[in-house]
């Protein structure tokens, strides 16, 4: 076997170099050694029970190439994204998988800590500042606000199989996870609908059958600490157990000064879960598992990064309103302001700006209460082999999550600004917006399968049902007042004291965050799913394939707005009607088909053209009055990808170049809309007209120079562009009354967390000490994201991101029969700050949403007096910290 040199392995750096490609710390896919076989489940989510007993006609074609290569060079990987086994080169899809070592290298311990960037496609953010619900996004497809229970997300999250309805709870802890799999692009065939984007599938270790576990704890800054136990028993009567016990907990980033109040990035997990493999008889393998999490945490701090950065005016009036200077960045994206009325207050005392550092002392101390999340699932899977031409399963689910959400980390940083005077005092200058809210999910799902090959031809055909019931609800309290200081009649200090909020009568119909308060909106929504499917691959060459598919879905949601702008619908059905109300009772239809074409030019060269669909299902949003509704989106895709090993064995690289047409985007407009009580700034999601377009190009190199060195790349280019908008303005009286006159304007929209370029890359060196198995390991990663927007109606970007981690290992240390592990690790190791969510909404002028007398057209006015600055987010610091396990 031919060996590279120190000349070759510099040349093959510098053509890395000049590729362009980021460095990637994931691995194609996670790898379980038996014998001298290779064996993945990288993409189908249902097979995880295989994971680590792939069949033999698997591990037979996993032994291409020499033994020698095996070893020493890259291994061969069996997939099975297809839900078959097949070799990862020659599967025609993308797919990126984080395994079990490389979870444990970079420290990931959530999903949330996929947020760096590891997978350059892959975009994890919270939604808002919140570690209770996260946005997941790929390839483009990001969904803003699927925080609402009638809408859907892009991106199809999986846990060993089972489809999770919500984005709530997603970023519980992690319990023994075999891999992290990411398949980029439209699954709409075989994984379904909001699976535009791709999917995200989480696998967790099955029973071995054998009595052996792990003990894992750590400690590092921050207050942090976890641990695990990780428990196989013997099988007995055919029954294998597996018992998962974790537990993290992490303090305050940022701290209150309010005293006996949470702080701010804090978090406390636990969860168990519970596996039986029964294997009664050869050819049928039941999985029955149960899991349950408990997570006590708190919002990111919300910092006013800077004080009126658009230089906005005080001044002018309703009826004589300021002109907005020529050139001025005082303007309201989707807005046709003729002038500006109001004040610039000034900043209170006390507050601070900082957009360059995380604060970790809070400027003002606010009341805050820990966010509760709470997740469950019962999952059964059932695989039957009748014949060797066919495989029957069935994957059952029945799960659910709770949260109950507080979130009060904008203090005096967000609306409403106060002004300080002098007869200001307590409730009369109330601020520090509490967003408080609950939300009760329950869904049942059912999927039926047959798998199997008939001659040349390989096939999958399957059932599948989903039904969720979903309910929430929504309070936004003032819960601070400030108290002017006033010297000589001039206003020199304040302070600032909590203030009685939520003091209703309870209500046994609302959740436990919001009884008590004036409800802003809930809402209830029953939504079902069926769909058919079934998927083909005529093998018709040995080096020619072409596989055809296609996909049926049937869905039907219907759902009720309960409360909104204080107003019970259920008891004031007249207000509700004056307000436009209609509850949502919509089906809707998609047939998604695929085809690719795939061919091997030889053993280790292997291209693909694909064709796949994917749609995300409508809804309504509970932000409205009226509960407005919104149809599906639809998107296409044309992929070709090409997937090679080259230079004996030791290197791989693979590239896909991907077109997306994107019909009826979902878009969310921040606008002004009228109802019986008064007029008022909702979120309105609507279809955008027009096709969205996303275009990119994804590679990975991953490179093996010696034994003991490793390197991985990856680089990810996404482009997206939504055509502009016409946004129209209804026109109101004096009185608030709609004139039946409108102004329209292009309103440009973005898609959010979606970097141009991003890249990652890794490092991996192992030293082997003495002649046992004991290595001394080191591996760096570092990651890279461009800057882009975090909000789709402002063309305003967060920071770009550059994100190093680290950690140095000692492993599989021989204790009395015993492994060790230990490890030094740090996340963010050199401390680079860096803000991943901006809001300029605070910024800029508003719409009136106020009757103004005398004012023909309060449309056309912007209103200043809530300007005070963005606020937003700043990344996680430097964390860093000792662990060890040990394996028995």
């Amino acid at each position: 076997m031919t060996r590279l040199n120190a000349r070759s392995s510099a040349s093959l750096i510098a053509l890395a170099t000049a590729l362009g490609l980021g460095l990637g710390g994931t691995a194609q896919a996670a790898v379980t050694v038996t014998g001298s076989a290779v064996f993945v489940d990288a993409a189908a989510p249902e097979d995880a029970a295989e994971a680590t007993a792939a069949p033999q006609d698997a591990a037979m074609g996993a032994q291409d190439g020499s033994s020698e290569a095996q070893n020493d060079g890259l291994t061969d990987i069996v997939v099975t994204a297809t839900k078959r086994e097949t070799n990862l080169q020659r599967t025609p899809i993308s797919i990126s998988v984080m395994g079990a070592e490389t979870i444990r290298e970079r420290k990931v311990q959530s999903l949330m800590d996929l947020a760096d960037g590891g997978v350059p496609s892959l975009r994890v953010a919270p939604f808002e500042s919140r570690q209770s619900a996260l946005t997941v996004g790929i390839r483009g497809i990001v969904p803003l606000d699927a925080n609402q229970p009638a809408r859907e997300q892009g991106v199809g999250i999986y846990i060993d199989g089972v489809y999770l309805g919500r984005q709530h709870g997603l970023n519980t802890g992690l319990f023994d996870v075999e891999r992290v799999e990411v398949l980029k692009g439209p699954q709409g065939t075989l994984f379904g609908r909001n699976t535009e984007g791709g999917a995200v599938s989480i696998v967790s270790k099955a029973p071995t059958g054998k009595f052996e576990g792990r003990i894992d704890g750590g400690i590092g800054n921050i207050g942090t600490y976890n641990a695990g136990i990780h428990l196989n028993l013997p099988e007995v009567a055919g029954f294998s157990v597996k018992l998962d016990g974790v537990l993290a907990h992490q303090d305050a980033v940022t701290k209150n000064p309010l005293a006996g109040q949470a702080g701010w990035g804090q978090f406390h997990r636990k969860g168990f879960r519970a596996a039986v493999r029964w294997q009664p008889v050869d050819g049928i393998t039941n999985d029955f598992s149960f899991d349950t999490a408990h997570d006590e945490n708190s919002p990111y701090y919300s910092q006013l990064l800077n004080y009126n950065p658009n230089n906005c005016l005080s001044g002018g009036t309703n009826t004589a309103p300021l002109a907005i200077p020529a050139g001025s960045t005082c303007v309201t994206p989707g807005t046709d302001f003729i002038g500006t009325q109001g004040t610039i207050k000034p900043l209170p005392p006390g507050v601070v700006v900082n957009g360059t550092s995380l604060m970790r002392v809070a400027d003002i101390g606010v009341p805050q209460a820990v966010t509760v999340d709470k997740t469950f699932g019962y999952t059964n899977i059932f695989k039957w082999k009748i014949a060797p031409e066919i495989e029957l399963r069935s994957i059952t689910s029945w799960r659910g999550v709770e949260v109950e959400q507080n979130d009060n980390a904008g203090g005096l940083h967000r609306v409403p600004v106060i002004n300080l005077t002098a007869a200001c005092a307590g409730a009369n200058c109330a601020f520090s917006r509490y967003s408080r809210a609950d939300l009760f999910q329950r869904q049942f799902s059912q999927e039926l399968q047959a798998v199997g090959s008939i001659g040349s031809v390989d096939y999958v055909a399957g059932f599948y049902y989903f039904n969720e019931r979903v309910r929430d609800d929504a309070a936004t309290p003032n819960s601070m007042g400030a108290t002017a200081i006033v010297t000589g009649g001039v206003v020199t200090g304040a302070t600032y004291a909590p203030i009685p909020f939520c003091t209703g009568a309870p209500n046994p119909a609302l959740g436990k965050a919001v009884q008590g308060c004036s409800i802003d909106r809930a809402s209830s929504v029953r939504s079902k799913s069926y769909a058919f499917y079934g998927q083909a691959t005529w093998n018709a060459t040995e080096q020619l394939h072409i596989t055809v598919g296609g996909r049926y879905t049937k869905d039907k949601k219907q759902g009720e707005l309960l409360w909104s702008r204080g107003v019970n619908y259920q008891t004031n059905p007249t207000v509700a009607a004056t307000n436009g109300y209609t509850p949502l009772d919509k089906e809707w239809s998609r047939f998604n088909p695929m085809a690719t074409v795939a061919y091997d030019f030889s053993s280790s060269v292997h291209g693909y053209v694909k064709y796949a669909t994917g749609y995300r299902a409508g809804g309504a949003s509970s932000r409205t009055s009226d509960y407005r509704a919104f149809d599906p989106e639809d998107v296409k895709s044309y992929e070709i990808g090409l997937k090679a090993d080259f230079w004996d064995r030791r290197a791989r690289f693979n590239v896909a170049a991907y077109m997306m047409d994107r019909k009826g985007s979902q878009v969310d407009l921040s606008t002004i809309q009228p109802t019986a009580t008064g007029n008022f700034n909702n979120l309105v999601t609507f279809n955008a007209p027009g096709t969205t377009k996303i275009r990119g190009i994804e590679a990975d190199l991953t490179v093996k120079p010696t034994d003991r060195l490793k390197f991985d790349l990856s680089y990810a280019y996404t482009y997206t562009d939504i055509p502009a908008v016409p946004v129209t303005y209804r026109e109101f009286t004096s009185a608030g009354v709609p004139t039946g006159q409108s102004t329209t304007v292009l309103q440009k929209f973005y898609i959010v967390y979606t970097p141009r370029n991003a890249a990652s890359a890794s490092v991996d060196y192992e030293i082997p000490i003495g002649s046992a198995d004991t290595k001394i390991k080191f591996h760096v990663d570092a990651n890279y994201s461009q800057a882009t927007q975090s909000f789709d109606q402002f063309a305003t970007k967060a920071d770009e991101s550059f994100i190093v981690n680290a950690r140095l290992s000692v492993i599989d240390i021989d204790v009395g029969g015993t492994k060790l592990n230990l490890g030094l690790w740090s996340r963010n190791l050199f401390d680079n700050q860096l803000v991943y969510r901006r809001d300029p909404s605070n910024s800029l002028p508003a719409v009136q949403s106020n009757a103004v007398a005398g004012v023909p057209n309060i449309t056309r006015i912007g209103n200043n007096n809530n300007v005070l600055g963005d606020y937003g987010n700043f990344n996680m610091p430097r964390t860093f910290g000792v662990d060890a396990s040990i394996k028995f």
